[in-house]
């Protein structure tokens, strides 16, 4: 880990706008991701043998994926117009040079035997640098085989994980011997990577900051068990990520309320979904209450009696209308 502290000047010209400073010079971002706030370069090499490599590469600022890589044409691709910050056609040149030496690098100390790793298996890398309360910036370096942690990056220095044994080391010895690379490394993280990401808040703020009304629903799941209902509230649409969702009766909270993940949908908002198992005859009067940021202090509640009576009259409408289609057909087949 690579602690870094933002310069004041660096951030008054970020902060100025979309974000509060506060002294000394600490920035509360308000741009809807929780801290700490971090840019993430992540890649998937899986080495099939000598000469078959596939590569998965992409940036990401918090959960979101802002920028992938191309491994045929070694270029990036960039996925929102706001995705390049405030970086130069030069930096972004030089940016994507160093990721073209980061990725052979490790590619040709497989080829070469360096590592001497019997194929297949596949390598994960991570960089990056995180942003805390809005003031330090903590850049990292991580590199792990198989899923099993192999070496990182502290203080100018490479590290061999326990878990790594001889070769880690090896492979270490090496590394800490090249200094023009590990001095590459360094400067991406304690410089470029730092204004990069308060490039990217300060251009991306009107698609970050941006405020999504949640919509939501309620339906049964499959019964838990004899006498026994399995209430689900979805919600859905919803951005930032942030949402507090319960099962209440009144204003008291369901303990037996259950949460699932996070998912992303496919236009960048979240779903999440609460459900609570409970007696059949102790359904009714029962609520489900949604917070969000984007309903300004209004709280969304469904209730379950009435989520049942609008499902009695959709059955109602759906049978009326099947008996009108029915009268119809006979009295125009008498005719």
């Amino acid at each position: 880990m690579l602690l870094i502290q933002v310069p004041c000047s660096l951030l008054e010209g970020v902060c100025k706008e979309s974000y509060l400073i506060s002294p000394p010079c600490i920035c509360s971002l308000a741009t809807g991701f929780e801290e700490p706030i971090s840019i993430r370069i992540s890649k998937t090499a899986y080495f099939y043998n000598h000469s078959w490599v596939q590569d998965m590469c992409s940036v990401s600022l918090g959960e979101l994926q802002i920028l992938s890589w191309n491994s045929s044409s070694d270029t990036l691709i960039f996925l929102y117009p706001w995705s390049r910050g405030n970086f130069s056609n030069k930096e972004l040149s030089e940016l994507q040079t160093f990721f073209q030496m980061y990725f052979i690098r490790v590619t040709q100390a497989v080829h070469t035997g360096l590592l001497q790793f019997e194929y297949p298996f596949d390598i994960q890398m991570a960089t990056g640098c995180e942003l805390h309360s809005g003031k330090n910036f903590i850049g990292y370096v991580q590199l792990a085989i198989q899923g099993t942690d192999f070496l990182s990056l502290q203080n100018e220095t490479w590290l061999p994980s326990p878990k790594g044994g001889k070769k880690a080391q090896h492979f270490c010895r090496l590394l800490n011997l090249n200094q023009a690379f590990t001095h590459v490394v360094q400067r991406l993280l304690s410089d470029t990577c730092p204004r990069f990401t308060l490039g990217v808040l300060d251009a991306g703020k009107t698609h970050l900051q941006r405020q999504v009304k949640p919509n939501a629903w309620l339906s049964s799941g499959p019964s838990p068990g004899p006498g026994h209902l399995l209430l689900v509230c979805h919600v859905s649409g919803f951005y930032p990520k942030p949402l507090w969702v319960m099962w209440m009766r009144g204003e008291q909270e369901q303990l037996g309320t259950q949460r699932g993940d996070f998912l992303p949908n496919a236009d960048g908002t979240w779903y999440l979904r609460a459900t609570l198992d409970v007696a059949a005859e102790e359904a009714a009067g029962l609520a489900c209450r949604v917070k969000h940021s984007s309903l300004g202090g209004q709280d969304l509640v469904l209730y379950w009696g009435e989520h049942h009576s609008f499902l009695g009259l959709i059955l109602a409408v759906m049978v009326a209308l099947v008996l009108l289609i029915g009268l119809a057909f006979l009295f125009r087949k008498r005719w």
